[in-house]
């Protein structure tokens, strides 16, 4: 299958690049990198982005920004990071990719662990996990030729050095099983479905 991957040079991105690259051809894309470039704060970007890239099998979202701050400190622009970035970027992915990605094909999101095990200073990110299930599971009713799906895992080995003082009493899950959810999603039949991977 022809592959659109965005965010390749991401923690998640590099290891899914290795397992995915075995079996099909990879189209990757960053914001700074990749084959193609995108903001996925700017739907002109993501429209650019696939009329440049054309028709594909699938699409795999593991990018995504969303502003961490304690609750007191966050302004409504704050907020909008996130709502315009995780949350529209990848609403607008399958908006746009939809017209883009083969009958059958699939586009996966990325949410992450929040948005059922929120954690402190989270509230941006949490809320836009937990809308990222909920467009998921409803848009899935919507579309009869193109399937949608989310992978939301819990904090990944990968990060833990760097992450655990936020994620106390986390246990990491490995990059193998996180790899396993987006193939699920791509290589798999099912729609619809908030694919979590915990420890």
């Amino acid at each position: 299958m022809k592959v659109l991957l965005i965010g390749a040079s991401g923690t998640i991105g590099k290891r899914l690049k290795e397992c995915l690259e075995l079996k099909h051809e990879l189209v990757l894309a960053g914001k700074h990198s990749g084959m193609v470039q995108l903001d996925l704060a700017n739907v002109d970007s993501i429209k650019a982005m696939f009329k440049n890239v054309g028709r594909i099998d699938a699409v795999i979202c593991v990018a995504g920004e969303a502003k961490w701050d304690q609750f007191e400190n966050m302004t409504e622009e704050d907020y909008y990071h996130g709502l315009k970035n995780k949350l529209m970027g990848q609403v607008s992915l399958v908006r746009w990719g939809k017209d883009y990605v083969s009958f059958g094909g699939s586009i996966t999101l990325t949410s992450g662990v929040l948005a059922d095990d929120p954690v402190y200073m989270s509230t941006s990110a949490a809320m836009v996990n937990g809308a990222l299930h909920s467009f998921v599971k409803a848009v899935a009713l919507e579309l009869d030729n193109v399937r949608v799906n989310v992978v939301c895992s819990d904090l990944v080995e990968d990060s833990y050095e760097k992450y655990k003082d936020y994620f106390p009493g986390h246990t990491p899950v490995s990059m193998k099983r996180v790899a396993d959810a987006y193939l699920k999603s791509l290589e798999g039949r099912i729609k619809g479905e908030i694919i979590r991977v915990k420890a």
